[in-house]
């Protein structure tokens, strides 16, 4: 059976060593904090946070603990607090390890488009393309194909790209793939979905 967004989660926190900072995308990457257990891991939030704890319990909600999707979360002992300008700081300044994004597209050179669907509302870009910049690695996590069963993973990405051959590690519903010179890479497969299922449900060139 394919993954669920929280078995997807679940499998990107394996990801994540002892004294890495990483940063959140919106979307499933943030059921990432619910998965991190005992590891060392200092969650970074773009809005101002270094030090994210989990989701709270129905009813422990504080509505001044937001992360950058607007979900309520929860702090930690060590959790501290700055302005928007320190936390893009510490993204541009390379201090951060690692990223875990959302994306519509990734492209089999690892071109990564996760920001806007032209004709629709975009309240902004976020931080997505600082992030993508200037993190030492870049994890997506998305399902493998869209609502019509077309697969999210192409060739060349049909949307405006949040930046070019940058993403090391993509994470679907299906399994786990990585970006290589030659296309893309699988790594490991879903419970019961084969080579074949993942080759069928991508566009882009699979090696």
């Amino acid at each position: 059976m394919p993954w669920d967004r929280n078995q997807m989660a679940e499998r990107a926190a394996q990801e994540l060593e002892d004294g890495m900072y990483v940063n959140l995308g919106i979307g499933i990457p943030t059921l990432v904090a619910n998965y991190v257990g005992d590891k060392d891991i200092t969650l970074q939030s773009e809005n101002g946070m270094l030090g994210m704890g989990p989701f709270p319990f129905e009813g422990d909600e504080d509505p001044d603990l937001i992360n950058a999707g607007k979900q309520t979360i929860t702090e930690l002992r060590r959790t501290s607090y700055f302005d928007s300008a320190t936390s893009f700081g510490m993204i541009r300044g390379g201090k951060i390890a690692a990223a875990i994004l959302g994306a519509m597209e990734v492209s089999e050179k690892g071109d990564l488009a996760n920001w806007m669907i032209p004709g629709k509302l975009v309240k902004g870009m976020g931080g997505a393309m600082d992030l993508v910049a200037g993190v030492g690695r870049v994890i997506v996590i998305m399902d493998h194909t869209n609502k019509h069963g077309d697969s999210k993973l192409l060739k060349e990405c049909s949307l405006p790209l949040t930046g070019q051959g940058v993403v090391d590690r993509i994470i679907t519903n299906l399994g786990v793939l990585d970006v290589t010179h030659k296309g893309l890479h699988i790594q490991e497969l879903a419970p019961d979905v084969t080579r074949d299922d993942m080759i069928a449900a991508t566009e882009a060139k699979i090696v």
